[in-house]
């Protein structure tokens, strides 16, 4: 007998049948209703696509952002253009259809011609630019060479006037400028009188004449007597047709007195040393101060000796002229030996590798010895301190004085050796012509002439140009 256990299965298997096929009916409908739903969406997501890229031609701000800029600079048209092709292709990529993709893919090809013609214009542009630039800058370099040039020309027009200057405040006056006295106030202008008036022959009257004006100058007689017997010798074998011709031989006649030869040269070991005499206020120490300052001019190392020890401003003013020309002073005590204060100076110069001692010396003493014993023993002191010192004795001679120069002459010659004259204060006399005197009685030649205050207006005396300057027409 069939039990109610045994009839249980029986009555619940066709449920749990018809429960599962509902479920499986449930899940193919569910399915079903999935695959729609993703159709619909794949078809909503093309359409939204398409929306995109037709905004992306007229909306910049829908290109994918580029990569970081490190500058503020706007974005160059090829960049721009980049940036949508790439934008097109990444779109081109996501499409599935084949016709929207080749759409794209048309235009982002077009989209990279532009960018490359873009590139194209943006390197001519920019090499446009750096030849402007560069051209820009050549003429900037070019108007700044410009400036240059004329800055240059301009400062050294600036120099040579300034050195025009110089050389004419350093040159000091000319020869004719110094004489200026002497031929506007001496016997040459008497001369020049005679000379300058109507034409007349070379007879008696005018020999009186010029014999008178001859014997009155500050020539001397010796040299008078010489002139005059020169004249009325060319005279008598009718030589002389006029005045002129007489102007001419007096003028020859003169630079032959005064072209005397030149001392000897001084040895070439160890420095050269001028022993410099004259009397008191002669210009003796201003004159060693102008020679010193031209030695110094010259590239010359010089030492002054200031021996003259019995008169205080006589090394008050050599010390301002050692200033002036740098050169070393060289002075003892006062009313010291004289001959021992020259010695000093030859050895300090031979110890400081000079090349010019001048030894000032006293034109007065102020003790019993007279003055000429005492410039006998400097000379000979000087003998010992160095081998055939003094080189040159120089006689500094004040024009002023005529006549008594030469005497002065005279007498300093018999003391010491002198060598040549140094001729002062030429431009404030009109006794020039006593230079004439000194060379033909002594036989002296004249070294220097001072016709000024400046060291040049201390000129080294040449003879020709000296007679012409006396007889140049104002």
């Amino acid at each position: 007998m069939e039990t109610l256990s045994d009839a249980a299965p029986a009555l619940w298997w066709p449920w749990v049948l018809a429960a599962a096929g509902a479920l499986l009916l449930l899940i193919g409908l569910s399915f079903l209703w999935k695959r729609k739903q993703q159709a619909r969406r794949q078809k909503q997501l093309a359409l939204q696509q398409q929306a995109e890229l037709s905004a992306s031609h007229t909306a910049p701000a829908a290109l994918p952002q580029l990569e970081k800029r490190t500058t503020e600079e706007p974005l160059s048209q090829a960049e721009l253009l980049r940036a949508e092709r790439q934008h097109l292709e990444a779109q081109a990529q996501k499409l599935k259809e084949k016709e929207a993709r080749e759409a794209l893919e048309a235009q982002a090809k077009a989209l990279k011609a532009q960018e490359e013609e873009a590139k194209r214009l943006a390197y001519r542009q920019k090499k446009e630019a750096e030849a402007e630039a560069k051209a820009e800058k050549l003429r900037q370099e070019a108007a700044e060479a410009q400036q240059r040039e004329e800055e240059a020309r301009v400062e050294r027009q600036r120099q040579e006037e300034e050195e025009r200057a110089r050389v004419a405040q350093e040159a000091g006056k000319t020869l004719a400028e110094g004489l200026s006295k002497t031929r506007k106030e001496g016997f040459l202008a008497k001369l020049g009188g005679l000379f300058g008036g109507a034409p007349r022959s070379v007879d008696a009257a005018l020999l009186g004449e010029l014999e008178e004006l001859l014997f009155s100058a500050d020539i001397g007689v010796h040299t008078a007597s010489r002139l005059l017997a020169s004249i009325e010798g060319k005279a008598k074998k009718q030589a002389l047709a006029d005045l002129e011709a007489v102007r001419t031989l007096l003028k020859a006649e003169m630079a032959d007195i005064l072209n005397l030869p030149p001392p000897p040269p001084s040895p070439g070991e160890g420095p050269e040393v001028w022993m410099v005499v004259g009397v008191n206020g002669s210009g003796k120490t201003t004159s060693i101060g102008k020679l010193a300052a031209q030695a110094k001019a010259q590239g010359k190392k010089v030492v002054l000796a200031a021996a003259d020890t019995f008169r205080a401003a006589a090394a008050e003013q050599l010390d301002i002229w050692a200033e002036r020309s740098e050169a070393l002073l060289i002075k003892g005590k006062e009313e010291a030996d004289p001959a021992a204060v020259a010695f000093e100076g030859v050895k300090r110069a031979k110890e400081e590798g000079a090349h010019l001692v001048i030894i000032d010396t006293a034109g007065r003493l102020h003790t019993k010895q007279p003055l000429m014993e005492e410039l006998k023993k400097i000379h000979r002191v000087l003998g010992k301190a160095q081998a055939g010192a003094p080189h040159q004795v120089l006689l500094v001679l004040d024009a002023t004085m005529g006549q008594n120069a030469i005497t002065q002459a005279k007498q300093f010659s018999q003391a010491v050796a002198v060598t040549q004259i140094i001729l002062s204060k030429l431009d404030g006399t009109a006794k020039g012509g006593v230079v004439i005197g000194i060379c033909d009685e002594l036989k002296l030649p004249v070294g220097f002439i001072g016709i000024g205050e400046r060291a040049q207006d201390l000129r080294p005396f040449v003879p020709a140009e000296f007679v012409e300057a006396l007889f140049e027409e104002s």
